[in-house]
């Protein structure tokens, strides 16, 4: 059985929330509840958070999870993780981001489960139905088109495939959409391979990180979940976060 670790890359700077990982009004750091769904896979050998400032380092102390602290010049949570896995021997890589405290840990082994039976596959991710059409019009939703395969055929922010008439219900479209999940899953080599290929044009033009493997021709598979929780991107999303889990708790 070959090693597998899911590396967390955790930035204290955010555009929109920032220091979202450290907010605390559930008494637990968002990045503990993340780690702490993580740690619950039963595929998963260790749980490594990839760290960018040094009070997430202390506050992955405070709960006693493994963090690593990382150079402040990446651009991405991907050369944060290849940065960790220099320094470790993990033969499969999952990158769990940082800010999915309602992620499901079935859907961690089902990416690692899939790495494990397919020997052949050098990187994965998830995706999920999309049954809205304001979620398939959304270009915050990135779409993945696969082939009979299983494998991305491409990635975008523009609702694809075409299929006509945006404004029909989706019931009604002759596919069925899928919205691309940020998780995804790494051979060793391949993730260090990975961080020093030159950026594309697609890439560039759709600022979706994932696309520079298919350019230079490589494969992704793709799994297919049939629900998932989104990550915390913005005060409201993480407010209703809390108010899910106070109800929980009660």
């Amino acid at each position: 059985m070959p090693s597998i670790a899911a590396y967390i890359p955790a930035r204290y700077d955010s555009s929109r929330l920032p220091g979202k990982v450290l907010l605390k009004e559930t008494g637990k750091y968002l990045i503990q509840h993340v780690y702490e769904r993580v740690l619950q896979a039963r595929h998963i050998d260790q749980v490594i958070i990839a760290a960018d400032d040094e009070r997430i380092i202390e506050a992955a102390a405070e709960f006693g999870a493994p963090a690593f602290m990382t150079s402040l010049e990446h651009k991405s949570g991907t050369d944060r993780i290849a940065e960790v896995a220099r320094n470790h021997n993990h033969e499969i890589i999952v990158n769990v981001q940082g800010d999915e405290p309602d992620i499901e840990p079935a859907a961690v082994d089902q990416l690692a489960q899939m790495m494990i039976c397919h020997p052949e596959i050098r990187m994965g991710t998830l995706a999920v139905p999309i049954n809205e059409i304001s979620r398939y019009q959304n270009p915050n939703v990135v779409k993945v088109v696969i082939d009979n395969a299983g494998d991305a055929l491409y990635f975008s922010r523009s609702p694809v495939p075409h299929g006509g008439n945006h404004e029909k219900p989706l019931s009604q479209l002759p596919f069925q959409p899928l919205h691309h999940l940020g998780i995804y899953a790494f051979r060793r080599e391949f993730l260090l391979e990975f961080v020093s290929l030159q950026q594309g044009r697609l890439e560039q033009l759709e600022k979706l990180e994932q696309l520079r493997a298919l350019e230079h021709g490589h494969k992704i598979r793709v799994g297919l979940l049939e629900f998932a929780n989104t990550g915390i991107d913005t005060p409201e999303q993480y407010e209703a976060f809390v108010a899910r889990w106070k109800a929980s708790q009660a």
